[in-house]
């Protein structure tokens, strides 16, 4: 929805900071890497991260309260659309995709129990191929 051009400088510095990391992190840990540049408060991230996730730049990893950027922020595929990750227990790497398959199972069960969905997001956790090999 937005690029980087638009964003506040700390919209900025804590996406960038999602984008070159090589796993989720939680907002302290944007704080801590942050300090340098002038971040001084929790409050500060996350305002910023509250914004990133408006915008669909971000996802928030409920299960282990985390943040990770958007595989693909400047698309519009998933902005209403069921969202999952493949989190790995071992190494902590991140897979974000989408399934078209699990996406209709879900809208069906929703409009045939009457439940008005706002967002969808599954969290797969687990060992990734990787690790699992290993």
């Amino acid at each position: 929805m937005t690029s980087t051009q638009e964003l506040t400088k700390n919209q900025s510095l804590v996406f960038n900071a999602l984008a070159r990391a090589d796993g989720p992190l939680s907002a302290y840990t944007i704080l801590d890497q942050l300090r340098g540049d002038g971040f001084r408060a929790p409050l500060q991230v996350y305002r910023a991260l509250d914004k990133l996730l408006d915008y669909g730049m971000i996802h928030r990893l409920e299960s282990i309260n985390a943040f990770v950027a958007c595989s693909h922020p400047h698309s519009h595929s998933h902005s209403h659309g069921m969202i999952a990750f493949a989190i790995c227990e071992k190494c902590g790497q991140v897979s974000e995709f989408s399934d078209d398959v699990i996406t209709a199972r879900v809208r069906e069960w929703t409009s045939s129990n009457g439940f008005k969905q706002s967002k969808t997001t599954i969290e797969i956790r687990g060992v990734c191929a990787s690790c699992g090999t290993a």
